[in-house]
């Protein structure tokens, strides 16, 4: 009878014995840290903002806004390979579906902010991770509050984009927008607000505390009020570890995270996500919908559930009895 042929698993999914290994992924890995940087730099050299009104070539871009013709026209180049712009016969360049959608500043949903600022922020944290491995804590740790302040108030209102979907997705599911009754949100570690604010926009029977540190609550008011929604708000400086007594029965607690499947081996984002909290926190990870169902059981919740929402990961959702 003829032989089976073995299989063996390799990181590219799985591959035959014998079959030759490459240095392929490899080298493709090794210039993963390019895209986001390259994004950035067009970002702050406002490439997208300027070919708004129409293809240009990369001397008119330079014209546009300042920057070298040559240096443009490599970077221009590098955000083609990455599908991020198109270029004609002529060799002038414009926006393709995804970049005029989302990196064009003017836009209410842009990822312009993230990759303009922020971006660069945490790529300069994740170069000390060699030294964060080998002594098991970041070198700054912003989930403390001196730390964190100036780090999350960067950070917020940038990520807004990913965070607004998911927000509308939960006021949807909770039909807040059909509701009768006044509704009370208690916003954890609000930020921006977004969560609040998102709730808030479906129905005018909807009231938010917001609690976060001292220092964040200036960016929270700034951004609440900016959606119209400021009115509705109370901001409570405090701390965001104490949940369960401030419910009341029947109350639905929603928690937004990454999730890992319980053996922590994919998906890729959540644990790659993982190292991003050993970078800049000192406990920080990510976690199974199992382990934090277990918590949230520990803590006296009922009825933990997923809630397909876009972004990384589904929300879970609990009930207080």
């Amino acid at each position: 009878m003829p032989r089976k042929t073995r299989r063996k698993k390799s990181a590219r999914g799985r591959i035959r014995r014998g079959e030759q290994v490459t240095p392929q992924r490899l080298m493709e890995l090794s210039f993963a840290y390019a895209p986001p940087l390259i994004i950035s730099a067009a970002v702050s050299n406002r490439v997208f903002d300027s070919l708004e009104d129409g293809a240009k070539t990369a001397e008119q871009v330079a014209e546009k806004t300042g920057a070298s013709a040559r240096a443009l026209r490599i970077l221009m180049n590098a955000l083609i390979g990455l599908g991020l712009l198109k270029k004609d016969r002529q060799g002038k360049y414009s926006l393709t579906p995804e970049s005029a959608a989302f990196l064009l500043r003017k836009n209410p949903g842009t990822h312009a902010g993230f990759f303009g600022t922020i971006a660069p922020n945490l790529i300069s944290r994740w170069l000390q991770l060699s030294d964060i491995v080998r002594q098991g804590r970041p070198t700054v740790a912003v989930n403390q509050e001196t730390e964190g302040t100036e780090f999350f108030s960067q950070l917020v209102e940038n990520i807004i984009p990913l965070s607004y979907p998911p927000a509308q997705k939960l006021a949807d599911h909770l039909k807040v927008a059909k509701t009768k009754n006044d509704i009370r949100v208690l916003d954890l570690a609000a930020g921006s607000g977004i969560w609040g604010i998102a709730l808030a926009q479906k129905s005018p029977r909807v009231r938010v505390a917001a609690v976060d540190w001292a220092g964040m609550i200036p960016t929270t008011k700034r951004i609440t009020q900016k959606f119209g929604v400021g009115d509705r708000f109370n901001y409570v400086e405090g701390d965001i570890l104490e949940t369960f007594r401030a419910l009341k029965s029947s109350g639905t607690i929603a928690i937004a995270e990454w999730l890992v499947n319980d053996d922590r081996t994919k998906p890729l984002p959540s644990l790659m996500f993982a190292v991003q909290m050993l970078v800049n926190t000192e406990k920080g990870d990510t976690f199974s919908f199992n382990e934090i169902k277990s918590w949230l059981e520990e803590a006296g919740f009922k009825k933990v559930r997923k809630v397909e929402a876009p972004g990384p990961s589904p929300l879970i959702l609990a009930t207080k009895p």
